[in-house]
């Protein structure tokens, strides 16, 4: 009796590799096509900046508190009141952290009430 032998297929693995490897090349080849910077270079340092709030925004103290360009403010309305409305296209506030997220929300809902289109709210962005 004879044994029949079948000949297995090659899988095309060969070929999904040599795909991988060359996009593997392109990549590195594509990330390194910017400029490195001049040895001598150094960058600034920005970990002693001293925060502070944008120009024409509204802050909101800890204890819910309004200001306007280092002015107290007795409400919203009183922030409103000399705004056109090409300044209530986007109003930015400024709420100190410990500011609870109830007085945030009925300042924003207010601002919006009054008018504004959008309402931006600035935050600190962490580097870790």
């Amino acid at each position: 009796m004879r044994q029949i032998t079948r000949k297995k297929k090659a899988e095309p693995t060969i070929a999904l590799i040599n795909i991988v490897f060359l996009m593997l090349i392109f990549f590195l080849v594509a990330g390194t096509l910017a400029q490195p910077l001049e040895g001598d270079l150094e960058l600034v340092e920005t970990q002693a900046l001293e925060g502070r709030e944008p120009p024409d925004a509204l802050v909101i103290k800890a204890d819910g508190g309004l200001s306007h360009r280092g002015a107290p403010l007795p409400d919203v309305a009183a922030f409103l009141q000399d705004k056109t409305d090409d300044d209530l296209v986007e109003v930015r506030i400024v709420p100190d952290r410990a500011l609870s997220a109830d007085r945030l929300v009925t300042v924003s809902r207010n601002l919006r009430e009054g008018g504004a289109q959008s309402v931006i709210i600035v935050t600190e962005r962490a580097l870790q």
